[in-house]
């Protein structure tokens, strides 16, 4: 292809004879934002647990069960999620708005409804000061499930999954309504995960219908249990799924990552190394696990309808399940215990996982948007000259490069160059490292690292 072809052209003329730029002696912000430390500990374990013990104790929250007791079904929980929003909306002055966002979902359109099912997700948005369409996401499931995935009336509570990821982003809105943010938080329930992504999928094509600015998702889906069925206990370590590359992508893009390279660099991926630095950063004790993958083996979770329609999405979840604790009736057989119940769930490590999200929504909601893009060069020279579009915000302290091995997961190096738009690193061939550029704000907090997406010259 041309973008192939004239590769060596391009970087010839913009590269060779051409002296490399200078950093501006403009000092780097901050390295840490000590806010970060008041938000985690902030998260209250006696909060989410007894927001976990409400939602199981509706019984089910069936996407097919009950809407109209005040007491029992999905129409009951998620009533209940409404007023907590809107009592956090009180308390903090009117900083979210809450909303229901309904959906009539016409029969057999999705596998596990049979019949026509309003299905309804509750949206808390606190928006930003600058940006106010530029939204940085925490997600969770309203729903639960039993053995039989149509059986609305049965028991379901649910208390790991989802009341755990639930009452986690109950929590969040709790501690991060105390500040104010440039960039948008959303905080949302979503149903009908157990029957196909339902909640996910209208809200994703909103978005996308309203031109939303989503700088990423942050799904948690199961974020309570520390007991393995492979025998191991661990309240320390996390998964973070990501996909590589956007499922939206062009082939041409495509074609462009075979020569380039890119094929682990999408956007997904890079929110998920966000994750793993700033709790890195500012909860050492934890041990985020980066996974490879959309989701666990064959199976799936509410970040893939934005990831479907071109969002950055990735899946938080507990790193060791115990699967007789999972879609499954309430029983007890030859002496195991079946069933989603509280006893399952360990506050104090969902405190944890909620944290990890609450610094991240507000380290990304505190940074300046990022770069629309970059541009790379220097093929066949003993350096590497990277350009970026400029970006106007009054919090901008200036841009950072990030440069790793290829085959290395996480971004080993950065450079904090100022306001300048193009730097040249000398010395740094590249066909041996990925590059990327950030943004960096005045108290330190930065933005995505994006990705070069075109060749200087064109």
């Amino acid at each position: 292809m041309k973008f192939r072809l004239y590769y060596l052209l391009f970087a010839f003329v913009a590269g060779f004879g051409k002296q490399p730029l200078k950093a501006q002696s403009a000092q780097a912000p901050p390295a840490q934002d000590l806010r970060m430390y008041d938000i985690a500990n902030a998260v209250s374990s006696a909060r989410i647990e007894k927001d976990v013990r409400t939602l199981a104790g509706f019984g089910t929250r069936s996407t097919l069960s009950d809407t109209v007791s005040a007491t029992r079904g999905i129409g009951a929980a998620r009533r209940w999620i409404k007023a907590e929003f809107d009592k956090i909306a009180k308390d903090c002055g009117g900083c979210l708005t809450v909303t229901y966002q309904h959906n009539k979902v016409p029969a057999d359109k999705f596998a596990r409804i049979k019949e026509p099912t309003v299905v309804t997700n509750v949206i808390a948005i606190q928006k930003g000061t600058v940006n106010p369409n530029s939204y940085i996401i925490m997600s969770a499931d309203i729903d639960s499930r039993a053995t039989d995935v149509m059986d609305g009336k049965v028991d379901a509570p649910g208390a790991n999954d989802n009341a755990s990821g639930m009452a986690g982003a109950i929590e969040a809105a709790r501690v991060l309504s105390k500040y104010k943010f440039p960039n948008s938080i959303i905080y949302v329930g979503l149903s009908g995960e157990e029957q196909g992504l339902v909640g996910g999928t209208y809200m994703a094509e909103m978005a996308k219908e309203q031109g939303w600015d989503i700088i990423g998702v942050m799904n948690n889906d199961m974020i309570g249990n520390i007991e393995g069925v492979d025998g191991v206990i661990d309240n320390r370590t996390f998964r973070i799924f990501s996909e590589p590359t956007p499922v939206t992508e062009t082939e041409e893009e495509r074609d462009s990552r075979r020569f380039y390279g890119g094929e682990v660099d999408g956007i997904s991926r890079q929110l998920a190394r966000y994750v793993h630095k700033t709790v890195s950063t500012y909860m050492p004790e934890m041990n985020p696990m980066m996974v490879y993958r959309l989701d666990r083996f064959g199976r799936g979770g509410h970040h893939r309808p934005f990831n479907d329609v071109g969002y950055a999405g990735i899946r938080i979840m507990e790193a060791h399940e115990y699967y007789p604790r999972q879609h499954q009736d309430v029983r007890v057989e030859d002496g195991v215990k079946y069933g989603d119940v509280t006893e399952g769930v360990n506050f104090d490590y969902a405190a944890k996982l909620t944290a990890v999200n609450a610094i991240n929504l507000a380290s990304l909601a505190w940074a300046p948007k990022a770069p629309a893009e970059v541009k790379i060069g220097g093929a066949v020279q003993p350096a590497t000259r990277l350009a970026w579009s400029a970006v106007d915000d009054p919090n901008l302290a200036g841009y950072r490069i990030y440069w790793r091995d290829t085959t290395v997961p996480q971004w080993e190096s950065s450079r904090f160059v100022g306001k300048l738009t193009e730097f040249t690193l000398e010395g740094f061939v590249i066909d041996n490292f990925l590059f990327g550029v950030a943004t960096v704000g005045k108290d330190g907090n930065e933005s995505l690292v994006v990705f070069p997406s075109s060749l200087i010259g064109r």
